[in-house]
């Protein structure tokens, strides 16, 4: 009987062992822990400048299952993926073991206070305008579709150039 124990042991710590293997080679891996951001920021916010748009930092990890998720809805909701694609130029963030862009974050007003993923929009002139806590776009085990959109569509250029609604009570 302990012999049938430890083999059937072995056997939920082998499967358990694949798995993990399995998920983590299926896993996005969508932050770099060795890109430069301050440079990619800079980078993101020329781009936005020519091209009349804001700059969304998406900062997390690869290790942050919320971050991914988001992600993957940005990049798989079309009306999501053309609402970025129209007005925002993204950059992901890396927070990790590995890097945790100390000196960026602190330049953002300490935005990792909410957790992750955390948004950081900046207009084309690389100026933070907005800090995003994601808690409040999540519904279920994911992110709503409806308030991401509005929260790109709230934070979006012409949402807040004055000339787009100077005049309305």
């Amino acid at each position: 009987m302990k012999r049938l124990l430890l083999i059937a042991g072995l056997l939920t710590a082998s499967l358990t062992t694949i798995r993990a293997q399995e998920t983590a080679k299926a896993a996005p891996h969508i932050y770099n822990p060795q890109a430069d951001a301050q440079q990619d920021i800079k980078n993101a916010v020329a781009k936005a400048r020519k091209e009349g748009k804001h700059v969304l930092l998406q900062l997390g990890g690869n290790w942050c299952i919320w971050c991914i998720r988001f992600n993957t809805l940005t990049t798989t909701d079309s009306t999501l993926s053309q609402l970025l694609r129209q007005n925002y130029e993204v950059v992901h963030v890396n927070y990790s073991p590995e890097n945790k862009n100390e000196a960026t974050l602190a330049q953002l007003g300490y935005p990792q206070r909410f957790g992750f993923p955390v948004f950081v929009v900046l207009d084309e002139k690389g100026n933070r305008i907005h800090t995003q806590n994601s808690a409040y776009l999540e519904e279920g085990k994911g992110h709503s579709p409806k308030l991401v959109a509005e929260f790109l569509t709230h934070w979006s250029p012409a949402a807040t150039n004055p000339k787009t609604y100077a005049g309305q009570r």
